[in-house]
């Protein structure tokens, strides 16, 4: 087949089925791969992993294996069936094409493989299963506003000497419970619990190609002087990075300590967000795909050669059927096997707005509803992708994407001397308010469309950008890090403070923490979902690294020591979550609760202000009033007219729910590079709203790509998808104003394809029920109350 065009028969060629890969039992397994353009396709099946006999040069090993011919099937599937238990083995998948090429390759559906990633692992899943992992549940989330998301690398979180962990660099290291400092104050798992947060995201931990795994053994011994990697050098989609491992060499263990730490984190109430890179691949010709598909999984320009979207040499043509059917089984695999709670998509830009909109609508409905997904909008260089996911794309469609708008008003650049709002450039303000309402008037169309964050993994962190734009980055000696080996780059980061003009008897009075607490701040107040980079509460520095993908523990290794260097930092952003996973008001739900609920008092001179009235979103708390100072000197404010004195809960000194001190009158003294949060009375609200189940039945059965279009809700008009399935009809859930007598909606295929019924549909709600339930019927259906016990019946 030519390098420059895909072949017309092969694009036809498609597999409907859920069964590729390999199916295991004791009895027999069944081994399918798609591989239309071959003539001839073999299972080879290995007694080794392979990487005992040549680990000089894993590739080229070719010990003998079985050689077990294959069948085609319809869909350009090969397939064969055998009998007995075959644990323990490895197999591979040998092709042969019409040019005389051999090639012999890893399944690109294994879910386990031998170190390194060299053969596919045969593994009974059950066999991996911790105790009681049948009893594993996900905490709770009512909805998207209520995450507060932490973002974590896998060695980072215990590689350092200071944590205390026994099992260093390792998933096993979320399952040490009970760890504390010499101080007292509690590190690993146990300090994300205390901190609040509600998810943890996990930067890559599917298998990744640029980490020798067999270098990284250790076990609660230093790991510095290995391979270190962030992970976004996809291998193997399915299959638990091995480096992660205790023994890498053992393909069902990998798998098991994976589980222990998701069912770790679980039982602190946390949820796991997995981030995933169906972009593009680290390799091309000895990557998962190219040797037994050739010319199919990746896109291309118009001169034929591969395109470059990712900025790394290749992307994933996402809106080919069977990269997409790919990418929708891989995740609904960690979503089931592994009870991941959410997926981060990277380089979202480049995935068609298509696959997003199905991944979306599909693994809510079948495999879990609750899914938190979100992504980056932008690519990482041009692309010929018509279709690209960008900012805006989102809209209604039931997924969020980082707000670099808010980001970068907030910070500046994220890598130079360029300012933001809290680093000292006035006319952010208007910025600034459009983030703090959760971009509903820039590209979203819902409050949770937006993640809001001003510093991840890549570029500065957020302490190294406040000092570097204050141009502290010379006294505290940061090391000139590119082309320095592991040795001098340790002796370098032993050399440098970060902290060099950090007060220990006045943390809380230092300019840097005052800035990076203000920005942090503005993002666990604002509208949508709040993002946090690991290590902001312990005031974490990577020593002026803008990109430390690969650049070690030296740089990346979270040092827990500094909790209690700057434990008021910490209690900062604990009261801070507190304050937001407490009081709804800044948690609200949709594009019609904000402008209702929401007043901006002053958005200019380097103050930003607004209001949250009227017991915002069913707040306990009447009326918030919530203050940022970007001005250096400390500034006189004026508060809304709706109280005559307020309680501070928030301030320069410390934050949380209670009050720290009373302001009569309708002035304030805020504090340079600060922020303030005040409630005037406390009191019970009235039910924020009350919720309309909608039970939509067709008789095909066939509910992808439906949705409904609703309106009045005075919430959160416009599309509502349905979200899980009971009785075999697809449910939807409306959260109305509990004074609301009627909504509208229709039902309609994806953006107006098709419309169920031919005019407006309304449904009454003017009863007093905290739920109504509805049953909606094809278009023939006429209207009929069933008993009060079963669904109310509307078309």
């Amino acid at each position: 087949m030519s390098k420059n065009y895909i072949n017309a028969e092969l694009m036809m060629e498609v597999y409907e089925g859920k069964d590729l890969g390999l199916t295991y039992s004791t009895e027999y397994s069944v081994f399918k791969v798609w591989a239309p353009t071959a003539l001839a396709v073999s299972l080879v099946l290995y007694e080794t992993g392979g990487h005992q006999l040549n680990t000089e040069s894993p590739k080229r090993v070719m010990d003998n294996g079985r050689i077990v011919y294959m069948q085609r099937s319809n869909g350009g599937v090969w397939q064969t069936k055998l009998s007995g238990d075959l644990k323990g083995k490895y197999y591979m998948y040998r092709a042969v094409f019409a040019d005389g090429n051999v090639t012999e390759a890893v399944d690109p559906y294994a879910t386990a493989v031998s170190a390194n990633g060299l053969r596919s692992a045969i593994v009974n899943l059950q066999d991996t299963n911790p105790e009681h992992w049948d009893q594993d549940v996900a905490p709770p989330l009512q909805h998207p506003a209520d995450a507060v998301i932490y973002e974590l690398h896998v060695r980072d979180f215990s590689s350092h000497e200071s944590s205390g962990m026994h099992y260093k660099g390792k998933f096993k290291a979320f399952t040490e419970f009970g760890l504390k400092d010499s101080a007292g104050n509690t590190v690993g798992i146990d300090h994300l619990a205390e901190l609040g947060i509600t998810h943890v995201h996990l930067m890559p931990v599917f298998d990744f190609q640029t980490v020798d795994e067999l270098k990284v053994v250790n076990r609660g011994s230093s790991i510095t002087n290995v391979d270190y990697n962030w992970g976004y050098d996809p291998q193997h989609y399915n299959v638990p990075e091995g480096s992660y491992s205790t023994d890498p060499a053992n393909p069902g263990l990998r798998i098991r300590e994976f589980k222990e730490m998701v069912q770790a984190l679980h039982s602190r109430g946390i949820a796991v967000i997995m981030d995933v890179v169906y972009n593009h691949t680290y390799a091309v010709e000895n990557g998962p795909f190219e040797p037994l598909v050739p010319d199919y999984f990746y896109r291309r320009d118009f001169t034929g050669r591969l395109s470059n979207g990712s900025g790394v040499g290749n992307e994933l043509a996402t809106e080919r059927p069977m990269v997409r059917k790919f990418i929708k089984d891989s995740l609904s695999y960690w979503a089931s096997e592994y009870h991941i709670d959410g997926f981060r998509f990277d380089l979202m830009g480049l995935m068609d707005s298509v696959t997003m909109r199905e991944i979306t609508e599909e693994l809510r409905l079948e495999v879990n509803p609750n899914l938190l997904l979100y992504g980056e909008p932008w690519t990482g260089g041009d692309s010929p992708l018509a279709t690209k996911t960008l900012k805006g794309v989102q809209r209604g469609k039931g997924y969020a994407v980082f707000n670099d708008n808010f980001r970068s008003a907030i910070k500046g650049d994220s890598d130079g001397f360029g300012r933001g709002f809290v680093t000292g450039e006035y006319g952010k303000e208007g910025a600034i308010a459009a983030g703090i309402k959760g971009a509903i008037h820039e590209f979203t169309d819902s409050p949770v469309e937006s993640v809001n964050y001003v510093t991840a993994h890549d570029n500065l962190n957020l302490w190294d950008k406040m000092l570097i734009v204050q141009g502290g980055s010379q006294e505290a000696d940061f090391p000139v890090i590119a082309n320095m080996d592991n040795e001098d780059l340790e002796e370098a980061v032993a050399l440098a403070n970060p902290y060099v003009n950090v007060d220990q008897e006045n943390i809380l009075g230092n300019e840097t923490i005052r800035r990076s607490l203000l920005a942090n701040g503005m993002i666990l107040t604002s509208q949508g979902i709040p993002f946090l980079h690991a290590g902001d509460e312990l005031l974490r520095s990577k020593f002026g690294d803008h990109n430390s993908y690969r650049s070690g523990d030296a740089v990346n290794s979270i040092r827990w020591n500094m909790k209690s260097a700057f434990k008021p930092v910490f209690q900062y952003y604990k009261g801070l979550i507190e304050l937001r996973r407490t009081h709804p008001a800044f948690r609200l739900h949709g594009r019609q609760e904000i402008e209702r609920s929401l007043e901006f008092l002053r958005c200019d001179g380097g103050i930003v202000s607004y209001l949250l009235r009227s017991h915002a979103g069913g707040d306990l708390w009447n009326n918030i009033t919530v203050v940022f100072n970007a001005n250096n000197d400390r500034m006189s404010v004026s508060l809304p007219e709706v109280a005559d004195s307020w309680n501070v809960v928030v301030d320069h000194t410390r934050a949380g729910i209670e009050a720290i001190r009373r302001i009569e009158g309708n002035e304030v003294e805020v504090e340079g590079l600060s922020m303030m949060v005040l409630y005037d009375e406390c009191g019970e609200p009235a039910p924020r709203s009350k919720i309309i189940e909608i039970h939509y039945e067709r008789p095909d059965q066939n509910y992808q790509g439906w949705n409904l279009w609703v309106w009045d809700t005075g919430i959160q008009d416009g599309q509502c998808d349905f979200r899980y399935m009971e009785n075999g009809r697809a449910v939807a859930r409306i959260e109305v104003l509990p004074d609301t007598q009627s909504i509208g909606y229709i039902l309609r295929l994806n953006d107006w394809e098709e419309k169920d019924g031919d005019g407006d549909r309304f449904i009454d709600c003017s009863t007093n029920g905290e739920l109504t339930k509805v049953l909606v019927r094809d278009r023939d259906q006429e209207i009929d109350e069933i008993s009060e016990d079963h669904l109310r019946l509307s078309s």
